[in-house]
């Protein structure tokens, strides 16, 4: 007990360069790309009415990124130092707070929208509740009161005065704030591994499927397949890229701040460093997002491409496509075993 007190008591001095530089500079590349493009993407994405679940979690995870995108400035002025120790306490306490919410939000709905595309295109003529627009929006909606309920005492409990000597948000928590902060990361840590399972889940019963309608349909086209497969698993792999070394890399790291994990200083060092790496990298997602927007439904590069070209899109191709935007050219070769042809979205 006494070492672990007297380990988690010693100040380990962190690379100022790297802390107040390096990381600084690459988050505010971030932000300047993130805010055009998720700008863009929401000018765009909120002009296509709510008549799909799929379009619905799109416009969640465009809320949740901007969001996200507008905390990078104050993280950025607060690990630069330039700002005053008010704001430095204002990003802990809230910014941060809001930072990790939106994630974790983004993180949930990427899973809704992966068991939705598995009931569209594995099951496209199943009767789900989950497939009602209605239904979307509550699901929406209580992932959002349900984040927002449990991040708010990080917050609340971040209570004590931001110390000169230490620039650690934890220094600024009760110890019932500590003790929240431990069990919300793991927590946020069930969330991510749990939503990795489902994506995976869903994205292999998806990929038999195309199998089995490319099987069924004796096509020879072996680009097309190749194609298929790649859009397939982009929402797994952009989620798997940005957000699975962060999550591997953040329990170690938990333990070593809450002083739950005895520690030298060199390893909580590398530890922080490595935090921060895989953090920036998670972030990142915000500017994969419209990537993926972009890639997945023809109505939305229908709409893009409208906008850019100055031209309008005629209101009946919005309401007989924007359902089905979802399913993508994989969606074509489920109609070899039965599909209407009019439901599919076409490709741009």
């Amino acid at each position: 007990m006494n070492r672990t007190v007297s380990n988690a008591s010693v100040k380990c001095d962190r690379d100022a360069g790297l802390a107040t530089v390096i990381f600084p500079c690459l988050y505010s590349v971030l932000f300047v790309v993130a805010l055009i493009l998720n700008s863009l993407a929401a000018w765009v994405f909120f002009k296509i009415p709510n008549s799909s679940t799929f379009v619905v979690f799109l416009k969640n995870v465009v809320v949740a990124d901007m969001l996200m995108t507008l905390t990078i400035p104050v993280r950025v002025i607060s690990d630069a130092g330039i700002g005053s120790r008010q704001l430095r306490a204002f990003h802990c306490r809230y910014s941060a707070v809001l930072f990790y919410m939106t994630m974790y939000i983004s993180i949930l709905l990427m899973g809704a929208i992966s068991l939705d595309r598995y009931l569209k295109i594995v099951r496209p003529f199943g009767k789900c509740a989950l497939q009602q627009v209605r239904v979307g929006q509550i699901l929406s909606g209580t992932i959002w009161v349900v984040m927002l309920s449990l991040a708010l005492p990080n917050a609340l409990l971040s209570n004590q005065p931001m110390q000169a000597h230490n620039g650690k948000c934890t220094a600024m928590k009760s110890a019932a704030g500590m003790a929240w902060h431990e069990g919300f990361n793991y927590f946020c840590q069930v969330i991510f591994w749990g939503t990795l399972a489902l994506m995976t889940v869903c994205y292999t019963l998806i990929s038999k499927k195309v199998y089995e309608s490319y099987k069924s349909s004796k096509s020879s086209s072996q680009a097309a397949s190749r194609k298929t497969k790649a859009k397939v698993f982009i929402v797994l792999a952009v989620f798997s890229v940005c957000f699975a070394p962060y999550h591997f890399t953040r329990v170690p790291y938990t333990l070593s701040q809450t002083g739950s994990m005895v520690s030298d200083c060199w390893t909580q060092n590398a530890l922080y460093v490595t935090k921060k790496t895989t953090l920036w990298l998670s972030a990142a997602n915000v500017c994969l997002d419209p990537l993926i927007y972009v890639f997945l439904c023809g109505m939305f590069r229908k709409r893009l491409a409208a906008a850019l070209c100055r031209r309008s899109v005629p209101s009946s191709a919005t309401e007989s496509r924007v359902e089905t935007c979802s399913q993508v050219e994989m969606s074509q070769m489920v109609q070899s075993v039965g599909e209407p042809p009019g439901a599919v979205c076409k490709t741009v």
